[in-house]
């Protein structure tokens, strides 16, 4: 029988695909973007700035954005590390999309892709910026030219379609991308930056709607999805080792200490209910990828978290940026 034997979790920010010098290049961007305040309501860049606690003002100095960036990025390399000596023969990716496969005509609030490869090609080229460090930023989910085709385990992808049916869940599927379409960024990232491209690991695709209502899934919804992803890989006759990782997150685009912390508080204990009941008013933009967390967490309860790094790596002096952090269940 298949095992569960380990778990990841990984953000995937644009800064961790940029130089350290880009970093404060970003606050051109933000000046001028939509955001959520810590409650979760819209707010502007301006009232963010003029909210912001006057300790965001160090978080921005030039030596701890060095030295911020050069531990998100050694964060990275431990993440491809770890995964490479696992063992693992096949890994789950929970990731959201942001209207990169999907919309409003047809948006799934959780999918499973079970084609037997998954198509990445470089669609940021799509659509040029003349800015090329935000071209740069935007290309690291994405191969540079032409297309990759990786590896997918269909055949337990559709297992665990069937045992998640089972399980009373509602599934949406799908064997294959649109036509000149490649996989989105949550799912790119781990095939670029976390895997060795000429011999990936296979991966099973699950796609959740966080970011868009009206069906996104309910913190509680996610933990007990990761349950019934759990006990679908123990009920799959191959004998093969399975990890799952959790691609994005934690909060942003405004950095929120307290909302990370208490998230990552909760996955150490093992705390279904504080998971389970975490504000959905805050769960929403960038911040709705902490659901991708809570799944996988819900799937490694028999797991320790035995490593967590967190690091709020603030941009600009409204307190914008990610709470970048990585962790691994074993």
């Amino acid at each position: 029988m298949a095992r569960l034997t380990h778990g990841f979790g990984s953000s995937h920010t644009p800064m961790l695909n940029t130089e350290q010098e880009d970093w404060a290049k970003f606050a051109e961007r933000d000046a001028t973007g939509k955001f959520l305040d810590k409650a979760g309501a819209p707010t502007s860049y301006e009232a963010l700035l003029e909210s912001a606690d006057s300790a965001v003002l160090e978080q921005v100095r030039p030596d701890i954005l060095e030295q911020r960036y050069t531990a998100s990025i050694a964060g990275v390399d431990r993440m491809r590390q770890a995964i490479a000596e696992s063992g693992i023969d096949t890994l789950i990716v929970v990731g959201d999309d942001q209207k990169e496969l999907y919309h409003e005509d047809n948006l799934p609030s959780i999918l499973l892709y079970y084609g037997e490869t998954i198509r990445n090609n470089p669609r940021h080229k799509a659509k040029p910026n003349p800015l090329q460090w935000w071209q740069n930023a935007r290309g690291g989910y994405y191969v540079d030219q032409g297309e990759t085709d990786f590896p997918v385990d269909a055949a337990l992808s559709r297992h665990m379609i069937a045992s998640l049916v089972d399980a009373q869940f509602d599934i949406s599927t799908a064997d294959r991308l649109p036509e000149g379409a490649g996989e989105g960024h949550a799912f790119g990232f781990i095939h670029r930056r976390l895997m060795d491209e000429a011999n990936p690991l296979a991966i099973v695709p699950v796609a959740l709607n966080t970011y868009y209502p009206p069906n996104q899934p309910t913190p509680a919804r996610c933990h007990a999805l990761g349950e019934a992803i759990r006990a679908a890989v123990e009920s799959y006759p191959e004998d093969i080792r399975v990890g799952i990782i959790a691609s994005g997150g934690l909060s942003h685009f405004t950095v929120d200490e307290d909302l990370d912390r208490a998230v990552i508080d909760a996955m150490q204990r093992k705390d279904t209910e504080a998971m389970a009941n975490l504000d959905r008013a805050k769960l929403n933009s960038g911040n709705s990828e902490i659901r991708n967390w809570i799944t996988a967490a819900g799937a490694c309860t028999h797991l320790e978290l035995t490593r967590c790094d967190y690091l709020p790596c603030y941009r600009t002096e409204a307190g914008t940026g990610t709470g970048v952090c990585f962790a691994e269940w074993k």
